[in-house]
Parts: C-alpha cells; sequence; structure tokens
C-alpha cells in the first residue's frame, strides 16, 4: 500500500477479519489488567455489525469511534502489553482516520 492514508473501505477488507479475531484475544489475555480490552471488543463488535448491514460508504460511526477513542486514551497502547494488543490499537486508529478522511 502507499504512503496515502487507506479509504475506510479498504481498511475494513484488510483488517476487520483480523481485528474480529485479535480483539477477542486481547480479552483473554489481558481483560484481567487492562479491562477496557472488553469495552474495545464490544465496540469493535457494534462497528463490525453495523458495516455488515449497511456498507462501509453509508455506515455511521461516530459515536463508537468517538468512544473508542475515550476507551483507549486516543489509541495509546500500554506498556505492558503483547503485539497483538498494540496491533488492535493501530488497527483501529487507522480504521478511525481513514473513516473520518
Amino acid at each position: 500500500m502507499s504512503n496515502q492514508t487507506a479509504t475506510f473501505n479498504e481498511v475494513v477488507e484488510n483488517n476487520f477479519s483480523t481485528l474480529d479475531l485479535y480483539t477477542t484475544a486481547i480479552t483473554r489475555a489481558h481483560g484481567e489488567n487492562h479491562p477496557e480490552a472488553f469495552e474495545v471488543r464490544e465496540l469493535f463488535e457494534v462497528m463490525n455489525e453495523k458495516i455488515k448491514e449497511t456498507g462501509a460508504n453509508n455506515v455511521n460511526l461516530d459515536e463508537e469511534f468517538t468512544r473508542m477513542r475515550d476507551v483507549t486514551d486516543n489509541y495509546t497502547i500500554p506498556g505492558d502489553v503483547c503485539e497483538t494488543y498494540a496491533g488492535v490499537y493501530n488497527m483501529l486508529s487507522e480504521a478511525d482516520k481513514s473513516y473520518h478522511s
């Protein structure tokens, strides 16, 4: 992919199946020390379901992304987590940026 920001459709296509797996994994691996992982998972599930219902071009995720930024402290990766957790935050941040561009 080029240095240009990916479209939201591209981010959904490239990352959402991985995010589905990874958001579940981080709740298991880090949920005890990072309870916000459960809310990240729930918000992702809502977003993913809305996209499946309406398509990535017509979906309204403003509320979910606003809450996601709040829950994740603007996608700040905690210092004591694995690469999967970091990947979740990086992919969600990319989705947020592409959605709002």
